[in-house]
């Protein structure tokens, strides 16, 4: 229920936006006029943002793709969801407070927390690298991981690759304390 009641908000509000650009002046993360508090709905409103139509079909395919199975197997999905988004907006919010210039916008946050999740709660399922290398769940989130940490100290990319990683890294730690504090899930 929650994974489809995110997947269409967040096609309803990116659609709205591509018609209404206002709708990204309003809801975008720009660190710079977040300072002392304000405009702090922006750590949340950026996930409900695409830049177009292949962001947001690549970020509502990865969504559907593991957010129902892990939504069944993990308590408190919206949670997860709005805890990936958060945690994948920090590295921006410090590295960029200053930027009057940076923007950023995107699911990915939460969607690499819901894919980490999933690797964690079904290690061993089947995966496809590249959509034709079959790997375990744990070795696709293994070079998910290493590459985002990578591609995340590289410049000259438009892609928050910050914001898979602490996004990824949060739906990991969110799995792993559940799956240790509730054994049998």
């Amino acid at each position: 229920m929650w994974t489809w009641l995110i997947l269409l908000s967040t096609v309803a509000v990116s659609l709205a936006a591509f018609r209404m650009p206002t709708l990204f002046e309003r809801g975008m993360l720009i660190p710079a006029r977040m300072r002392g508090g304000e405009e702090a709905w922006r750590v949340v409103t950026h996930g409900w943002l695409h830049a177009d139509l292949g962001h947001l079909a690549v970020n509502m395919f990865m969504l559907f793709q593991f957010g129902t199975q892990v939504e069944r197997s993990l308590p408190g999905f919206p949670l997860l969801y709005l805890g990936g988004v958060a945690v994948g907006a920090l590295p921006a919010l410090i590295k960029h407070r200053n930027n009057p210039l940076y923007s950023s916008l995107g699911a990915s946050g939460a969607v690499s927390a819901v894919v980490l999740a999933f690797v964690v709660l079904h290690p061993t399922a089947e995966l496809l690298l590249f959509l034709f290398v079959p790997l375990p769940a744990w070795a696709v989130g293994v070079l998910f991981l290493a590459y985002e940490s990578w591609a995340s100290r590289q410049s000259g990319t438009r892609i928050a690759h910050d914001a898979h990683l602490w996004g990824a890294v949060f739906g990991l730690m969110y799995a792993l304390a559940f799956t240790l504090l509730q054994p049998g899930l």
